[in-house]
């Protein structure tokens, strides 16, 4: 299996309380891979280890075959580690083409030099246009990313995060808080964007998991309760007793 990440014994203490215990992970190169489980399972934590939001107590990450563990959230980013968030992060009083040009900036030497004239930017924007059309945004392009609906403004958050040139892209329940018609379109966004890169998503529902996710790892207490498609996943005893109460109905149900 060609992984482009990988875990060994990940672990994550806090003042005696174990967040994340010892978790093997390994992600295939041009896969989608959910993390899922429980309220508290670990899954945000992990992915603040993987990209180094927080130090690990113990274990090592490895990505493109090579040791990540002691290095900077800036040097994991270089090397195309990119995630969202929870909560959606764009610039609300600048335009949606403007979010997206601020995100390419990074490709210039100049990248921070904002005294330069908007007209040293305008290269940047055939560039911009692209990852909106990729995103369903190209219409929105002149428009305040404030006056975006919330769906909309996550798939804005999703442009951005391609405008890094993401290997791997990171992302944190990106239809959380989502109406229905909201949903659909960042589920078929991801499945979409992740044609030709590697997808690791934290999401709890189940329904995006199942239609979209080629592996499953379940998290439990901040270790791995088990993994695999979720035709196996769904099915296990210990993953439905994990989600007994409403979620399991979700679970077993998702198709």
């Amino acid at each position: 299996m060609d992984c482009i990440l990988e875990t060994r014994q990940l672990t994550k203490e806090f003042k005696g309380f174990v967040a994340v215990n010892k978790v093997d992970l390994k992600v295939r190169r041009g896969s989608i891979h959910a993390l899922i489980g429980p309220n508290g399972a670990g899954k945000t934590t992990c992915f603040n280890l993987l990209t180094k939001f927080l130090a690990p107590t113990s274990g090592t990450i490895l990505f493109d075959g090579e040791d990540i563990t002691k290095e900077s959230p800036v040097r994991i980013a270089r090397r195309g580690v990119i995630r969202s968030f929870q909560i959606s992060a764009v610039f609300p009083h600048l335009t949606v083409l403007e979010n997206v040009r601020v995100a390419l900036q990074r490709q210039l030497s100049t990248s921070y030099h904002f005294w330069r004239s908007e007209h040293s930017l305008a290269d940047l924007n055939d560039r911009a246009m692209h990852l909106l059309r990729e995103v369903d945004l190209e219409r929105f392009a002149a428009l305040e990313a404030v006056e975006l609906s919330y769906g909309r403004k996550r798939a804005l958050e999703i442009a951005t995060t391609l405008a890094m040139a993401p290997k791997l892209m990171l992302l944190d329940e990106p239809t959380q808080g989502m109406g229905l018609e909201d949903v659909d379109r960042i589920r078929a966004l991801i499945k979409k964007v992740a044609a030709d890169r590697t997808v690791l998503m934290v999401e709890h529902n189940m329904s995006v998991v199942s239609s979209i996710a080629d592996t499953i790892t379940v998290l439990q207490r901040g270790a791995t309760l088990a993994e695999g498609p979720y035709e196996v996943v769904s099915k296990n005893p210990a993953v439905i007793e994990a989600y007994m109460g409403s979620t399991q109905t979700e679970l077993v149900g998702a198709h």
